[in-house]
């Protein structure tokens, strides 16, 4: 049995583009732009010209290209997907923006026929193609006045399809084909009006580089909206890529996806491109040309390929180089470019070496000692530490200062991962992370005689808060206003969360948590009394018919509020009764009646 053809439904395939390969109608003067300056580049000798015509309902494409055959216009203009101009026109395909075959059907997107009349630079006649949308086309001599002209060249005819005559109209046409052409390497004109300018503006050439940076910051004005914070040369000579990268002058969440106006070969590929670059870049919008870079089939998307990958690097390697030598030579502005944009920072010294330095050296991070950077900081506290989370920091940072010993915040986004970094700088550089019972170390211990006299009442508050799971302690420490301290090492915070997770856990995974919890150790929490505190002093001196037991555990409560502990069910339960206790027992003292 003989091999069949694919029969192919022209109607559906156009379907299938306008539904889910195009994102709108409008890029039919795209690819027939496309095609138009293709054909130029297949005659070669630079230059071209391309002309767009509207009026009387009809739109005309004129090029001066390569032209086609009859059999040309067999081959190329009715197969549809075919890769003509690598193929069969003898160039590479890099030399092209598109190809005929699905680039031309975009116009059945806005007319229901396609007139195509082309004189090929071979020699011979023009001639005459008609396709219509419902699947058949035609083939013929053109006539003299089809023609138009002796020089090699198409020309495209296209009418509106009822509710397309907008898109063919003259504002809309010169609009976008000054949107997609007007960096062209041709000369457009529409309705006699010239759209090419000078080429890409990054490329342009000035007296001097503030005529340039100000030029440039007006073309970022005209197509974002901003003036930005600092503009950024760019280029990938492996991608064929050149272009600009506008520093954002206002933060922006990371979680942002940055879009990019790209360029391919200078025909505009889309106005919002994603993923040109790394994504912790998100601090800039460029606009770029690409010579080599990939579209893909619908040309309003860079392809995902190694080529891509590797010009992502390389223009995140150009953005890296721009902060190293910002360092160098103009901190003050490396200073403010941070403060906007420190996340994204932080996020490239989490694996590269050169950023870790500025963030260590220029940053501004929050410390017991108000903000200073990391390296100034160890400089002043060569015993300092640092907090993994900002919760800890409000709750120990004034405490530790008045004890000399230096606290860094590392509780916000990146800050941990970086600090712990450090020594891949340094073999000796030192900021270790505090563990909140080292504290205890650094407080004042009471006098012998004291700590003896005060025995009877640390039985007594140990008994107050022992099922609470936390052990009581005097010492000596500033700030003297503060009566009670809650310390609880990474240790018994493990417990605490194993206590947490086996209380709602099921009968099965209770008993995993509580073999977990066996093996954790014994290490507690503690409750540490102020002695310097006039309050603290007081309840130490309680004799046994004082509210020692509400007392200890009203300071208990106070000590998690003030350092923003969770609360069990069981805190709550004991500061509400510490409340009742101290309340009935003001009520009935002796003073009280007095």
């Amino acid at each position: 049995m003989a091999d069949q053809a694919f029969q192919v439904d022209l109607r559906g395939v156009v379907d299938l583009l306008s539904r889910h390969l195009y994102a709108s109608p409008r890029v039919y003067l795209r690819e027939l732009l496309q095609n138009a300056v293709d054909a130029i580049t297949a005659r070669g000798g630079g230059g071209g010209r391309v002309v767009v015509e509207t009026g009387g309902g009809t739109l005309r494409v004129h090029d001066d290209g390569v032209g086609l055959t009859a059999d040309e216009v067999h081959t190329l203009l009715a197969t549809i997907g075919r890769s003509s101009k690598r193929d069969d026109l003898g160039f590479a395909r890099h030399d092209f923006l598109g190809q005929f075959g699905i680039g031309l059907l975009s116009a059945f997107l806005v007319a229901d026929e396609i007139e195509v009349v082309s004189r090929s630079a071979k020699g011979g006649a023009a001639v005459r193609w008609t396709g219509r949308s419902e699947g058949s086309y035609r083939v013929e001599p053109a006539t003299e006045d089809q023609a138009r002209r002796d020089e090699p060249g198409t020309t495209v005819t296209l009418r509106p399809r009822p509710g397309s005559a907008e898109l063919l109209s003259a504002p809309v046409v010169a609009e976008l084909a000054r949107a997609y052409g007007s960096l062209l390497p041709v000369d457009l004109v529409v309705d006699g009006v010239a759209v090419t300018g000078d080429g890409p503006p990054w490329r342009a050439s000035y007296a001097d580089p503030a005529a340039r940076r100000r030029a440039l910051e007006r073309y970022c004005e005209e197509l974002f909206g901003f003036t930005p914070f600092d503009v950024v040369d760019l280029e990938v000579a492996e991608a064929g890529l050149t272009g600009v990268a506008f520093v954002l002058p206002e933060p922006v969440s990371p979680t942002a996806r940055a879009a990019h106006r790209v360029y391919l070969k200078r025909m505009l590929l889309a106005e919002s491109v994603q993923g040109l670059l790394p994504e912790w870049a998100f601090f800039v919008r460029c606009v770029v040309d690409a010579g080599e870079l990939r579209p893909t089939a619908s040309r309003e998307a860079l392809f995902e390929d190694e080529l891509l990958e590797s010009a992502r690097q390389g223009l995140g390697e150009v953005l890296r180089q721009w902060l190293v030598r910002l360092s160098e030579t103009d901190p003050a502005r490396l200073r403010g470019f941070l403060r906007l944009h420190q996340l994204g920072v932080k996020a490239m010294a989490l694996h590269d070496d050169d950023m870790l330095r500025i963030v260590d050296r220029w940053m501004d991070y929050e410390t017991s000692a108000g903000p200073m950077t990391l390296h100034e900081f160890r400089r002043r506290h060569p015993q300092g530490r640092f907090t993994g989370s900002v919760e800890e920091f409000r709750r120990l940072s004034a405490v530790a200062g008045a004890q000399g010993v230096g606290l860094v915040n590392g509780g916000y986004v990146h800050d941990t991962e970086i600090i712990e970094r450090l020594p891949d700088l340094d073999p000796d550089i030192r900021l270790p992370r505090l563990d909140a019972a080292e504290l205890t170390t650094t407080f004042g211990v009471l006098d012998p005689a004291a700590e003896l006299a005060l025995r009877p009442f640390l039985a007594a508050a140990q008994r107050a808060v022992e099922r609470l799971g936390c052990e009581v302690v005097v010492r000596d420490f500033d700030p003297a206003s503060l009566p009670a301290l809650y310390l609880t090492s990474r240790g018994a915070q493990f417990r605490d969360e194993l206590a947490r997770a086996r209380e709602e856990a099921g009968e099965l995974w209770a008993g995993v948590l509580g073999a977990v919890g066996a093996s954790a150790g014994l290490e507690r929490p503690q409750l540490v009394l102020n002695y310097r505190n006039p309050l603290t002093r007081r309840v130490t001196a309680l004799g046994e018919g004082g509210p020692v037991e509400p007392a200890v555990q009203a300071l208990y409560g106070q000590a998690l509020l003030l350092g923003h502990h969770p609360l069990r069910p069981a805190d709550t339960a004991v500061l509400n009764r510490s409340f009742i206790g101290l309340l009935e027992w003001a009520v009935h003292s002796p003073e009280a009646t007095q």
